[in-house]
């Protein structure tokens, strides 16, 4: 999974690779976010997802949305909607990842589990503590946090489904390689 700001990122992480795209960018307006996300769900060839935003997600006719660990309750999410559309959540913790799952969630995202440009500060998890997450649901764990192709590959290594990243996808160079 790709986390992107706009299409343009998008379809650039896509030919590296991605084969989910999340639209996330906090910064920018609901009217400038549902442009990008109407202009990536039309041309993108794989899912998209939208951060934080059901009504959007649903206007744009997205494949899902992800939520934050501390934002709308994964089962209202779900009922808003539906069985059909992907329903992922960032998580801290087993017992976030089991209450994700429990309200309807289809994967969680679980870290940082290494040291990360994105959350400077941030003590990294590591991979014991992915692990502990990804025994305790029996849905998909993608891993983020500081990834490059050797720390991804140990993730998968540690259980996680895959994982989601930012410059692993959109880092100025050449096509990435899939761990």
């Amino acid at each position: 999974m790709a986390l992107v700001p706009d299409a343009a990122a998008g379809l650039r992480a896509v030919e590296r690779g991605a084969t989910v795209l999340q639209l996330r960018n906090p910064s920018a307006t609901v009217r400038a976010q549902e442009r990008e996300a109407e202009r990536l769900v039309a041309a993108s060839p794989v899912p998209v997802v939208v951060s934080a935003r059901v009504d959007l997600a649903l206007a744009v006719g997205a494949a899902g949305v992800h939520l934050p660990e501390h934002d709308l309750p994964v089962a209202g999410a779900r009922r808003l909607l539906g069985r059909d559309r992907l329903l992922g959540r960032s998580v801290h913790s087993p017992a976030a990842a089991r209450e994700a799952e429990e309200g309807g969630a289809d994967y969680v995202v679980f870290g940082p589990v290494f040291p990360t440009a994105s959350h400077p500060g941030r003590e990294p998890a590591g991979l014991d503590a992915l692990r502990e997450v990804v025994r305790a649901v029996r849905i998909p764990v993608l891993a983020i946090g500081g990834l490059d192709p050797e720390r991804a590959t140990a993730c998968r290594a540690a259980g996680a489904g895959g994982f989601a990243a930012i410059s692993h996808f959109l880092a100025d160079r050449g096509p990435t390689v899939r761990p």
